[in-house]
């Protein structure tokens, strides 16, 4: 037995959970780790959450936010133990209905099951959020670094400081004439494969929430964009289009402004991802982000569309490679 694998014991043996079958669930881009534990005696279930301090993992702020979604009536997963020295949390077991999956079977929830997540969207930015850390134009505009430093300069073998500090420059403006808000809790990762489906439950409690230890404080379109324009699965324009009005007029958005947001955070999010997923099959052996890449491209491409984003839109289009399949291959690990 591992280190590790003891120290789970010991951190189970102090739970209900000491003899439950394990099994493994799927994981995400992080170093995290899930199993599924089940009680042979009541057939009852929880999952596991192994998150090991010495790979940057912390889980202290899952906790915090989770507590907090909580306690304004949405679906997060209930904390029934933790250990956040060791890394490890025992949580409320919120079943296998991934809308994704949902998705794939039944296509014809898809409008349903994409106004229930804007809807819970919609009451949790009419919340006071908890105390984070901000996302301002300068941190965004940052952090689309990678798109340079990662893809581009993997598939061309060259990195240029200059071109990104010129985009970065003008980046910025961009952001800070076009997502100016009172700040909302924004979840990150706001996408089919993190939301799970709860037919039994009420409301906006119907949606079950995983995924949101990084949460920040940000502009409301943000998540949006995260639901809308996922990078996993194809959502349909008319769907697209139905649930941003749905959502501008909700919360009486001023429509120009909101839109324009949409569209600039689209270009935000997408140019970060190219760069995380360029490292994550390069750096830690994951092809299978590469698959994901043509539909992050197009994401970019129709956001880079909108009037707002004219003084970037030729330079992107000049000095960002399309993920052609050539292209692809030379994002693979080094």
């Amino acid at each position: 037995m591992s280190e590790r694998e003891e120290l789970i014991a010991g951190f189970l043996a102090g739970t209900r959970w000491a003899k439950a079958q394990r099994e493994p669930l799927a994981g995400d881009a992080s170093s995290r780790r899930y199993e599924r534990l089940n009680d042979p005696q009541t057939g009852a279930t929880a999952v596991l959450m192994d998150a090991p301090p010495d790979q940057g993992e912390d889980v202290r702020p899952f906790v915090r936010i989770a507590n907090h979604l909580r306690d304004l009536g949405l679906s997060a997963p209930e904390i029934l133990a933790e250990d956040t020295e060791n890394g490890f949390l025992l949580l409320e077991d919120l079943g296998d209905d991934l809308f994704a999956r949902l998705l794939n079977t039944t296509p014809k929830q898809e409008n349903d099951l994409y106004r229930a997540a804007t809807d819970v969207l919609i009451a949790l930015h009419n919340t006071d959020p908890p105390e984070l850390k901000t996302y301002t134009p300068p941190i965004m505009a940052e952090m689309t670094d990678l798109a340079f430093t990662h893809y581009r300069a993997a598939i061309w073998g060259r990195s240029e400081p200059q071109l990104q500090e010129r985009f970065q420059q003008r980046f910025t403006d961009i952001l800070s004439q076009s997502v100016q808000s009172e700040p909302v809790l924004v979840l990150r990762d706001y996408h089919a494969e993190n939301l799970l489906w709860l037919p039994k439950r009420d409301g906006i409690a119907r949606v079950g929430l995983l995924d949101f230890q990084d949460a920040v404080l940000g502009h409301p379109a943000y998540d949006l964009v995260s639901l809308l324009q996922d990078v996993r699965r194809d959502v349909s324009v008319a769907v697209e289009q139905v649930m941003l009005t749905h959502y501008i007029k909700q919360t009486d958005a001023d429509d120009h402004r909101f839109r324009r947001a949409y569209a600039v955070l689209g270009v935000q999010r997408n140019l970060r991802i190219l760069g995380v997923f360029a490292r994550l099959a390069r750096e830690r052996n994951k092809p299978y982000y590469l698959t994901l890449m043509p539909r992050v491209w197009e994401h970019l491409t129709r956001g880079l569309d909108h009037p707002a984003l004219a003084p970037v839109a030729e330079l992107l289009t000049r000095e960002l490679p399309p993920p052609t399949p050539e292209n692809l291959d030379r994002l693979k690990t080094a």
